[in-house]
């Protein structure tokens, strides 16, 4: 996956929008406000940091070293992954996943406006 195609998969979720809040090299991807993915998209090898279940990061550290602890994140919730290391579709979903657990915190009515109860 190129550093184009995770900003253009980022953006397709609803709701979602590219800010630059920590400087023009580091792009924040948000749901109504809400961080789901961090990425400094000219950085080589790309990574980008995404939200995760506190078990299933765990699981997801110990089967792919391409993912580790987040970097300056809460490392319990937020996993960094290496993108060229793993396969485009796991990336994908692995982004999705960040987008809904940061979706499932919204309040309710929110999580209705985005049509995810």
């Amino acid at each position: 996956m190129t550093p184009q195609e995770l900003r253009a998969f980022c953006l397709e979720f609803e709701a979602s929008t590219e800010e630059f809040p920590f400087g023009p090299e580091a792009s924040v991807f948000k749901v109504l406000g809400k961080m789901f993915a961090l990425s400094a998209l000219d950085a080589r090898p790309l990574t980008v940091n995404l939200k995760c279940d506190p078990d299933e990061a765990v699981r997801l550290r110990e089967e792919h070293p391409a993912i580790v602890p987040g970097w300056h994140m809460n490392k319990r919730h937020w996993n960094t992954v290496t993108v060229e290391d793993l396969p485009a579709p796991m990336v994908r979903e692995l982004v999705e996943d960040s987008y809904d657990l940061v979706v499932a915190g919204l309040p309710k009515a929110q999580r209705l406006r985005l049509d995810r109860p």
